[in-house]
């Protein structure tokens, strides 16, 4: 598949989550998952993360909180590793994480710092 919409999106993809994890998830893709690897490379990643309209840091850290909201913790820690590149900082993602204990709930919020103090002690 090559647009330039998916172009965009491998750009922005390998930018915020690093080839080492996009190779990886490509590379694994087959005959089942190929179509959905495309799908969000060229709709999740061309259409909205390659927008400008947000910066990339404001994307990572709304994503922290919709992802801890949705209880969805695999997503959450590629995304706290995303946030990271996209230089947010401990204090962000904690302040992110509060909100999230009082509007989702303090066992959601739980989850997510737990996630962060994961990520967080890993090098970047």
């Amino acid at each position: 598949m090559t647009s330039e919409t998916y172009d965009k999106g491998m750009a922005a993809r390998r930018s915020v989550l690093g080839d080492e994890y996009v190779d990886n998830s490509m590379r694994n893709a087959d005959a089942l998952t190929l179509p959905f690897q495309q799908l969000a490379t060229e709709y999740c990643w061309g259409t909205v993360w390659a927008n400008d309209d947000l910066p990339r840091k404001t994307r990572s850290l709304l994503n922290i909180g919709m992802l801890v909201a949705l209880n969805r913790g695999a997503e959450l820690e590629i995304h706290m590793r995303a946030a990271r590149r996209n230089g947010c900082t401990l204090e962000e993602i904690r302040a992110v994480l509060m909100q999230c204990a009082i509007y989702v709930g303090v066992p959601a919020a739980n989850d997510g710092f737990k996630i962060a103090r994961k990520v967080l002690a890993e090098p970047l």
